[in-house]
């Protein structure tokens, strides 16, 4: 996936412009004439915001922003706006457009963010692909060359993340998700071990084995590795990354309309933590991480696991399965029983769980939960709000642990309708012993309709806010 954000040091008289500003600011620096100015001015003043002016040999765009209450939402209406502005570019069959600001808040980076990700088709299956694509193909900004790499790296993982999450099961089953991982780890830099069914079985991962039961193809457990010689941690950071690659529900078998229809999702957790993996490293970012993905299709097969099995998990954990359909727990506590061998500094997993998490909050957050410290959930949520992929903490008392008592087992892999966000991390919860999050992306990680820049389909949840927060976590 090619770069489409690039530097420029000279305006061009020629290039199609995107020029930047508020109500206040000096338009006539930007190569308009008397006329096309007056027309500026005079649609600004009555709240057109946005205006573009035909030259001719060039388009230029003016687009003026009015003050927001908070940085977070001033930084998101940049971004919505530059969505807007590929839609025009695009129907004009423009190539290349320049930003540049009229105003000391210079937003650039920021517009450019939103058009680049707006720019995103996945036409990989469609007949006429070249007919359909988008015409837009460099955006030029002045900006120094690190702002412009890691806004690049970011976007990159953002978008591949998108292209694993829109792959149906007909090309994205576990083994070819871990050779696609292994496909980006090649071009990024991080390294990529794929364990397979027989390595499983010996690590006794009691849940990936009893979720892959009712499937044909094989599971496989990734392990993604970033780690510079310059790594500023001591410890690693974990991700932790649901990867049910098509999720039936199993024996718990799901309705298909709205529902099991769109299950090809289900491992955008999984698809996040490489697009985290593989922007952190095309950004060079000193610091060490570690991603785990069990990965797996959820079916209703011949030897599938069963409504009141018993499953013994990596650590020996007896769990009675009340659901076949609460499997991404299951996998998820194999990885989190994996993850101690790296004595982490941070445990941080993502998963489109629970149909809970878009009841509480819908597509507008990612349900958060977890143990680490009052400064992780401080700087997580910061990083949330400067992505705009805000964080909703949950409540995390213990007496939600008790709605997963078991009969006949240790614990059951479900608990009651009520809070069942919150029992899915309760249960998770049992397979830690380190400081952890977890992040339930099930809202914002599929969408049925556009989204401003995030786009109908995989949204690459959770990509943007965590290479932030690392960005800043390796700058300490």
């Amino acid at each position: 996936m090619c770069s489409i954000i690039h530097k420029v040091t000279e305006q061009s008289s020629t290039t199609h412009l995107v020029v930047l500003g508020t109500q206040d600011s000096d338009w006539s620096k930007f190569g308009l004439n008397e006329q096309e100015l007056k027309f500026v001015t005079n649609e600004l003043a009555n709240e057109h915001l946005s205006v573009s002016v035909n030259q001719y040999s060039r388009t230029v765009f003016i687009e003026c922003f009015k003050d927001q209450k908070t940085e977070s939402q001033s930084l998101e209406k940049a971004r919505e706006r530059g969505a807007v502005l590929v839609k025009k570019i695009n129907a004009l069959k423009l190539e290349e457009v320049e930003l540049v600001s009229a105003s000391d808040s210079d937003l650039s980076l920021f517009v450019a963010e939103g058009m680049a990700l707006a720019n995103y088709q996945f036409l990989k299956y469609f007949t006429d692909a070249s007919k359909k694509e988008n015409s837009l193909k460099s955006i030029l900004v002045k900006a120094e060359d690190e702002a412009i790499q890691d806004l690049n790296a970011l976007v990159g993982g953002a978008l591949h993340a998108r292209d694993l999450v829109n792959e149906p099961l007909s090309f994205l089953t576990a083994v070819k998700f871990s050779e696609e991982m292994v496909r980006l780890g090649k071009e990024a830099g991080f390294k990529v071990d794929v364990l397979h069914k027989k390595q499983i079985e010996s690590l006794k991962m009691g849940g990936l084995l009893a979720v892959n039961r009712g499937a044909i193809e094989p599971p496989t457990f990734n392990i993604l590795t970033h780690k510079p010689e310059n790594a500023i941690n001591s410890k690693p950071i974990v991700l932790v990354g649901k990867g049910i690659v098509y999720d039936t529900g199993g024996l718990s078998l799901k309705p298909t309309a709205n529902s099991m229809d769109i299950m090809k999702c289900d491992m955008g957790g999984g698809a996040s933590v490489v697009g985290i993996l593989y922007a952190i490293a095309k950004a060079n970012l000193p610091i060490h991480v570690v991603g785990l993905i069990p990965a797996t299709e959820n079916r209703p097969g011949g030897n599938a696991y069963a409504p009141g099995d018993v499953i013994h998990m990596m650590d020996n954990t007896s769990v009675e399965v009340l659901n076949t359909d609460a499997e991404g727990r299951l996998v998820l506590a194999d990885a989190l029983c994996y993850a101690k061998k790296y004595d982490p500094e941070l445990v941080i997993d993502f998963a489109t769980l629970t149909g809970a998490a878009v009841r509480a909050i819908g597509k507008f957050g990612i349900v958060a939960m977890g143990t680490a410290g009052e400064d992780v959930q401080k700087d997580l949520n910061e990083s949330g709000y400067y992505t705009y992929e805000r964080l909703a903490m949950m409540p995390f008392w213990d007496e939600y642990k008790e709605l997963l008592k078991s009969d006949i087992a240790d614990m059951t892999n479900l608990g009651p309708a009520e809070a069942g966000q919150i029992t899915a991390g309760k249960f998770l919860e049992h397979f830690t012993s380190y400081p952890w999050m977890h992040l339930d992306i099930a809202g914002p990680a599929f969408l049925s309709g556009d989204d401003h820049y995030r786009l109908k389909g995989g949204t690459g949840s959770g990509v943007r806010i965590l290479f932030d927060y690392l960005s800043k976590r390796s700058s300490c």
